[in-house]
């Protein structure tokens, strides 16, 4: 059992009125992946086929096939013939499968053969219509919070992730024999991609999503800013559902765009929120600007008093007698500060050296960038003259010094010291004989493990 392409004489309003039957799709929406063929004249007054078997598919029959359809010929269970090619097909009894694979090339016939109709005496026939559209709009999301490792705030953030994906059909039969229920087939019922991915695989998008987050977090990726990254998500997600679930080499499907929005839980957002607040004061000119706040606001209140602006500019006084002290002290140590740091970035910007090379023969040089210091105390910036090391002893990473082979504090053992260290960025090559830098001297690249050699 087969199809032929059918003549266009053939395909007229006098085959209404025959005995032959014709056959196209039911409807299809914007996310329906499979609908039943069903009968155009069966129920018209004018068909003398008023007899006709349920699941049968008569020798002579048309079929329509639609742009971005493919038909399937089903004959006792199996694929017997397909076709990814628009037009009016006759079936045909006593002919071979046409195979006729449109879009895809010859790629469909290996699979074709995998699934073949054995020669069994058929007993019943269907047409069934394959969607080759793109299935967009499919939702998904995370029923609960997933991790995010976020550098820049330094925590681990609990986050929630939803949106949109679009699934494309690469491979029709694999995906009708694996993912399409039979139950569907055999009662000739229409199948929603949107049913299937709720039901069978929004774990899988959103287990894969946490390999796709893990990526973003490794560049130092802040979690506010992952929406952005929808183009890297789609790719890694995709790559990670064919290693892990192979949904292209099994299913016939992949997964070709995303659209993603990422939601801190309200844990992690009442966290943020903090870190915000506490990293004003990291500012000096942002805690002078709030001292100047808070005793405007003061003055201002006092003008408005209920008992008189005159009590209320006393009470003002007594405040600032008892606690001008205390707001003068923090503002000349906002501006002390703030000048520092204009101090700083109008200094020429100088290459970090090893603590050991700061001790020269015409004194010793400061890190705000002051050479030739020969006192205890910088000359510049006031800082105290840094005491090297002395020979043999090692910090370890809870803050203790120590000189024997394991810390006094907490027992850790002495890292082992690396042969030879080699920026990966200019080459550069310290002395290992002095303290390991924390910074290249030359490129300022921080020196970490892929610098050890």
């Amino acid at each position: 059992m087969g199809i032929i392409k059918a003549a266009m004489s053939m395909v007229g309003g006098a085959l209404a009125d025959s005995w032959l039957e014709v056959i196209e799709p039911s409807d299809m929406n914007q996310t329906t992946v499979m609908c039943p063929g069903v009968m155009k004249a069966r129920n018209d007054s004018r068909n003398t086929n008023t007899k006709g078997t349920d699941f049968t598919v008569s020798n002579g029959s048309i079929i329509h096939v639609y742009d971005n359809q493919m038909m399937l010929l089903i004959d006792g269970g199996a694929i017997v013939d397909y076709t990814a090619e628009p037009g009016y097909f006759e079936v045909k009894n006593s002919s071979l499968p046409s195979l006729l694979n449109g879009q895809f090339g010859d790629s469909l016939k290996e699979t074709f053969n995998r699934f073949r109709f054995s020669g069994v005496t058929p007993t019943a026939q269907r047409v069934i219509y394959i969607n080759l559209k793109p299935i967009e709009g499919i939702k998904f999301g995370t029923k609960s919070p997933v991790s995010y490792r976020d550098s820049v705030y330094n925590i681990v953030a609990r986050v929630r992730a939803h949106g949109f994906t679009s699934i494309d059909i690469i491979d029709p039969l694999l995906f009708y024999k694996n993912v399409i229920p039979t139950a569907d087939v055999t009662n000739m019922r229409p199948v929603d991609m949107q049913t299937i991915v709720a039901n069978r695989y929004d774990y899988e998008i959103v287990n894969v999503l946490q390999v796709a987050f893990t990526k973003l977090s490794m560049q130092q990726i802040c979690v506010f800013d992952v929406g952005a990254y929808n183009f890297e998500v789609a790719d890694s997600v995709q790559q990670a559902l064919e290693e892990r679930f192979q949904w292209a080499s099994k299913r016939g499907i992949k997964l070709s765009n995303l659209s993603m929005e990422v939601t801190p839980s309200e844990e992690t957002q009442a966290l943020i929120d903090k870190r915000n607040d506490v990293a004003i004061f990291n500012d000096p000119s942002m805690r002078e600007t709030l001292v100047q706040m808070n005793v405007s606001e003061g003055v201002k209140a006092a003008g408005s008093n209920a008992n008189g602006a005159m009590a209320g500019f006393m009470g003002v006084g007594m405040g600032m007698q008892y606690g001008g002290a205390f707001m003068g002290n923090a503002s000349n140590a906002n501006m002390q500060q703030m000048q520092m740091q204009q101090a700083a970035q109008a200094q020429p910007v100088q290459p970090q050296q090893p603590a050991a090379a700061a001790f020269t023969a015409g004194g010793w040089n400061c890190d705000c960038g002051k050479t030739g210091n020969t006192g205890k105390f910088c000359a510049e910036c006031g800082k105290p003259k840094p005491v090297p090391a002395a020979s043999g002893t090692w910090k370890c990473s809870c803050g203790t010094e120590n000189t024997g082979k394991f810390c006094a504090e907490c027992g850790k053992p002495k890292p082992e010291q690396p042969k030879k260290i080699k920026c990966d960025k200019c080459g550069y090559e310290p002395d290992m004989s002095q303290p390991i830098p924390k910074f290249c001297p030359e490129c300022g690249d921080p020196i970490n493990d892929a610098d050890f050699v």
